[in-house]
């Protein structure tokens, strides 16, 4: 999902208030034995940023440290088809989902392989943040596509027919033609 962000309300804000999108690739554990009010980071009900440099100077010089800041939801802009990096084995498949446009989030992820019906497409589960994890010994013979559907309203499903070609291998990304347009 994509999120643009604005500092608020510190002496540390750069002039002008200029704002950055970034997108949210995961979620940060809560770690329920520090507390909740200013003590763990990730607990419920605060909710933060851990931005990278490039994208935080835009918002406030590297000395502030934390800043606060002003958010909201935007649609995510990208170029080009949906990424896979694929991780695994022949049979626990580990997809790492990026480059999603539209909307940006993925709500249902599904696999099978190229040439067989649909109904022999197997359900993923979320693995952390925007990986996906597929049991089934899926075999690297064909190529893999990928259906997936977005949580966010409108719900939409695409389907990426060439999301990992034939003879795929864990530890390299493939690029498919479909994106949330």
């Amino acid at each position: 999902q994509c999120y643009e962000l604005r500092c608020v309300n510190s002496r540390w804000c750069n002039p002008g208030s200029p704002s950055v999108v970034v997108t949210g690739t995961n979620l940060c554990p809560p770690n329920w034995n520090l507390p909740s009010d200013n003590g763990g980071w990730c607990n419920p009900p605060r909710q933060h940023f851990d931005m990278a440099p490039p994208s935080f100077l835009i918002l406030a010089p590297r000395v502030a440290g934390i800043v606060p800041v002003q958010f909201r939801r935007v649609p995510c802009q990208r170029s080009g088809g949906i990424r896979f990096y694929v991780q695994g084995n022949y049979y626990w498949l580990l997809l790492y989902v990026m480059n999603v446009g539209g909307s940006g989030d993925v709500g249902d992820l599904a696999v099978k392989r190229a040439g067989e019906p649909d109904c022999n497409y197997v359900p993923a589960s979320r693995n952390w943040g925007i990986t996906y994890q597929v049991f089934a010994a899926l075999g690297n013979t064909r190529g893999l596509v990928v259906r997936m559907t977005s949580y966010s309203s409108p719900r939409k499903t695409i389907v990426v027919d060439d999301a990992i070609t034939a003879w795929w291998s864990t530890g390299l990304s493939y690029q498919g033609s479909n994106n949330f347009y």
